[in-house]
């Protein structure tokens, strides 16, 4: 026994150290060539060893084996070597398909093949686009702590200014505490120094203009150097395009992203969904709701693979800064009561909205909501009328199969914990993830039950709308996509 034990301890040893190795190769990929290296989609970017080694644990559920971290490094050095640019580089599905279909190839010329599109191009040093956030609120921070975060050598976006309503006397000093320290969501991960004579954040290298002012129309945006930026509108105050054009009379502002869903004509996007309708003149879009952006992806694999018929969608919510913390007056049914002693029952536009995004589904859905006393992470339950019969076993296997490798990887997350509860999912990037083990089945009826961080997940969601809007987002590689056959459940790589 005490010779495995050591023997054990040796090899987590070891192991951590290669994944030490991998730190200062992913941050020179990311740095100097805008690469963002992942395991099944999992970010490596200023992860720690036992972060990486968790990445390449979670690649067993797969196929139930632990992705070596030998050959993820063997991969990372080559990259290095190859160095492509602007990309999303899956580490683990290089290492599968090297397996499989490398054919005694040696590795460099591989990884030449299946990284084709991102070698040989020209850095493009300067050509970052602006981003000015109006309002500071949750999403508002999340936002900014994610480009923050994303900004790499700046070909990308760059967040520019954040413009709010001066609350108080030292009210930068408040937003940048507020930045820096989060009741959800942690310490912000890096150093932050404010300027007050000056009005700026300095957060981890990006220069962020503090501007105040409550009226949209009225902001000067070239007097701070901002030219042809994308505005996200986080404030919620307008929702119709009227309201959202008032961003366009100023100068340096190019296009309007609202973090709401929007009314009228204007688009509701969910990134993976229908952001390949965006036009280059829709000068004001819609990065719709949390709830549409969690369940829309599901809902339409679901119905890809067995046809929906009909359904409800129950979205088990928590509390919002539009709820009261006591008994007070609201305008909303139901909504001046306490938050944080009650469960309180409200309306949810999200099972309408989903025709926005999902127009084959128009019709099809009700929809309901329940407010709860916790501060983050919601479910969704979805209650649906298949045209096909399926079975648990089948459903969950196709959703795990999407969550692993599929065009929806980014959106659809599945976990079959039994012991998972709606902490575990703070902070996932994922716009929903399926909980397996509560999945009800039986034959055309079918129940999910899907977790999603209405902050954070959304927040991610939203950067992936600037991303394509902005023309920034990175290739995804490899390119060519596994297929899970929606009735059998097989994953397979093509």
């Amino acid at each position: 026994m005490e010779r495995e034990r050591t023997a054990e301890l040796e090899r987590w040893n070891a192991r951590q150290a290669l994944a030490e190795t991998m730190i200062p190769l992913i941050g020179n990929l990311y740095r100097n060539y805008g690469v963002v290296p992942s395991i099944h989609g999992r970010r490596l970017i200023n992860q720690s060893p036992v972060e990486i080694l968790k990445a390449h644990r979670f690649a067993r559920k797969l196929n139930d084996t632990e992705l070596p971290i030998e050959e993820t490094l063997s991969v990372l050095a080559a990259l290095v070597e190859l160095q492509p640019r602007s990309a999303s580089i899956d580490l683990a599905k290089l290492v599968l398909r090297y397996r499989e279909a490398g054919n005694g190839r040696d590795l460099l010329e591989f990884l030449r093949e299946e990284l084709e599109p991102a070698l040989g191009a020209s850095p493009r040093h300067g050509a970052g686009v602006d981003v000015v956030l109006y309002g500071f609120g949750r999403i508002g921070r999340l936002l900014a702590r994610i480009l923050i975060s994303h900004a790499g050598n700046g070909e990308g976006l760059r967040l520019r200014a954040i413009v709010v309503r001066r609350g108080a006397e030292n009210d930068l000093l408040k937003r940048a505490s507020l930045l820096r320290r989060d009741s959800i969501h942690g310490p912000f991960e890096g150093t932050i120094t404010v300027d007050v004579e000056n009005n700026t954040i300095l957060a981890n290298g990006t220069l962020i203009q503090v501007i105040y002012s409550d009226d949209p129309s009225t902001v000067d945006y070239e007097a701070y150097g901002i030219r042809d930026a994308i505005v996200v509108d986080n404030t919620g105050r307008w929702r119709d395009r009227e309201g959202l054009e008032n961003h366009l009379k100023n100068t340096g502002v190019a296009r309007v992203l609202l973090t709401a869903p929007g009314k009228g004509d204007i688009k509701n996007v969910v990134y993976g969904i229908n952001h390949t309708t965006i036009e280059p003149d829709d000068r004001v879009l819609s990065a719709a709701s949390c709830t549409t952006n969690a369940i829309v992806p599901v809902l339409k694999a679901v119905n890809d693979a067995y046809g929906v018929r009909h359904g409800h969608v129950e979205t088990v919510h928590s509390y919002t800064n539009d709820q009261n913390l006591t008994d007070n007056f609201h305008k909303g049914d139901r909504r001046g009561r306490s938050a944080p002693m009650n469960m309180v029952i409200t309306q949810t536009g999200a099972a309408s909205a989903v025709a926005k995004a999902l127009p084959e589904l128009a019709g099809k859905l009700t929809g309901n909501a329940i407010r709860v006393p916790t501060p983050d992470v919601s479910m969704a339950i979805l209650n649906l009328q298949l045209e096909t019969p399926t079975s648990v076993e089948e459903v969950n296997s196709y959703l795990r199969g999407l969550s692993l490798d599929s065009t929806l990887q980014q959106q659809i997350d599945f976990t079959d914990s039994p012991e998972v509860v709606s902490t575990d999912f703070v902070g996932s990037h994922r716009a929903g993830i399926v909980d397996g083990l509560a999945t009800i089945c039986d034959g055309t009826n079918l129940v999910l039950y899907v977790w999603y961080d209405n902050e954070f997940g959304y927040s991610s969601q939203v950067v992936r709308v600037l991303e394509h809007m902005a023309a920034t987002h990175p290739r995804v590689l490899p390119e060519r996509a596994a297929t899970v056959e929606a009735h059998t459940g097989q994953l397979s790589i093509v």
